[in-house]
């Protein structure tokens, strides 16, 4: 059945903004419900098709400001101040995860995509669930938010290279991405340096009362700036977009603010346009099969498995084993990421239809499993501190341009 282009505007705004209402009620990830509200509507049950293509187009644009944002959440000055054996140990857990990510791979009689997508995690999920419980300022917090966060710059950057390799090879074209990264360092010095000279005016671009929002053009300026680049060199845009996030994160330490109206942009609307979409996608019947079903299982379980095992690591780093085994079941939450790598991998013909169906409803599994079970077994711990480490301002206003944390007065 066709939808008129007029009433799949309304339908989809409609469950856009009552959604979050139903999932708060019903205690859900918002992100669950709308997947399977297009479960609904698409392939599965009513198989409705919608006029035009406004649809695809938000749902892209959703899914670039999506990975945008997973770039600004990741906190490059807590990375800093971590001591070189600290970030070595966090390297170790990752790549032992990695190692048992392709073990599992092999197992499932997949290849060396389906290896990086099992060691994908989700720091949308992990760091508000520390949150909640008041863990992410204490040791064994910000050991799950590091993991997190090098779980998925590094496996959306083994992705990218994985799929120039599988397009090219190992010629001169593998080499595509140097012109993004050199345009990433530019920015970066220039954006620090400006920092540094205006720290009045990059506290204005970052000020709640902004009426201008000219932090929010400046943030849709460096996304679609970045996701052009990534074109012009052959790249998947989601590399690009996450870039844009992380250098704006580098940049721009007291960020929040930000975060809040980008937010109001993307998960107001464009990013729930996002996941309905992959509702409208997911074909149920793809995954009824006795095979499909033994299969989801397997990876439910190994899933688990490969960010359990690694998790007994943080033992030696001084958290109690129980609290160790927590840890990684949280970081075996996954959503945005995992869905972003079946879809790049259908894309390029390494997994089909049928195996990138049971992967969104891995994500599904697992991003109601994890953080329910860790908040379950940890009871919220009351106001959570202030951040330390972070130095105050000195009379001037001006510290090391490495350093600054624009927006503080």
């Amino acid at each position: 059945m066709v939808l008129d282009q007029a009433w799949s505007l309304l339908l989809v705004a409609a469950a856009a903004a009552l959604l979050p209402g139903v999932s708060r009620t019903l205690r859900l990830p918002a992100i669950v419900l709308e997947i399977l509200f297009g479960v609904i509507l698409g392939k599965s049950l009513l198989n409705l098709e919608f006029s035009g293509q406004w649809l695809p187009f938000l749902a892209e644009l959703g899914f670039l400001l999506l990975m945008f944002q997973a770039g600004m959440e990741i906190d490059f000055a807590m990375l800093r101040r971590q001591r070189r054996s600290q970030l070595l140990f966090h390297l170790l857990v990752f790549f032992v995860t990695f190692a048992l990510a392709m073990a599992a791979a092999f197992l499932l009689g997949r290849g060396f995509f389906m290896g990086l997508v099992l060691s994908t995690t989700s720091l949308g999920l992990v760091v508000p669930t520390l949150k909640e419980v008041g863990f992410s300022r204490q040791p064994m917090g910000q050991s799950i938010i590091i993991a997190a966060t090098l779980a998925d710059f590094l496996t959306l950057f083994a992705i990218t290279f994985y799929v120039l390799w599988h397009r090219y090879g190992l010629d001169w074209r593998f080499l595509g991405p140097l012109p993004l990264f050199v345009g990433f360092a530019l920015l970066l010095r220039a954006g620090r340096l400006w920092v540094w000279w205006h720290p009045n005016k990059a506290a204005r671009l970052l000020a709640p009362q902004d009426t201008q929002e000219l932090g929010v053009r400046l943030s849709l300026a460096l996304l679609f700036l970045f996701v052009a680049l990534s074109e012009l060199v052959g790249l998947e845009p989601v590399l690009g977009a996450f870039m844009g996030g992380a250098l704006l994160s580098i940049i721009f330490l007291e960020k929040v603010n930000l975060e809040n109206k980008l937010s109001g942009i993307g998960y107001g609307f464009l990013i729930p346009l996002f996941f309905i979409h992959v509702g409208m996608q997911f074909d149920l019947r793809n995954i009824l099969s006795p095979e499909l079903i033994l299969f989801t299982l397997e990876l439910l379980g190994l899933a688990l498995a490969v960010k359990i095992l690694p998790s007994l690591l943080f033992v030696f780093s001084g958290i109690p084993l129980k609290r160790a085994l927590d840890a990684g079941l949280l970081l075996s939450s996954r959503l945005s990421l995992i869905i972003v790598a079946a879809t790049i991998g259908l894309e390029y013909g390494f997994i089909n239809e049928q195996y990138k169906d049971a992967i969104v409803l891995l994500a599904v599994f697992t991003c109601l499993l994890g953080p329910s079970l860790f908040k379950l077994l940890h009871r919220p711990t009351g106001q959570e501190p202030a951040a330390g480490g972070e130095e105050k301002r000195t009379a001037t206003g001006r510290r090391d341009p490495d350093r600054i944390a624009a927006g503080k007065q």
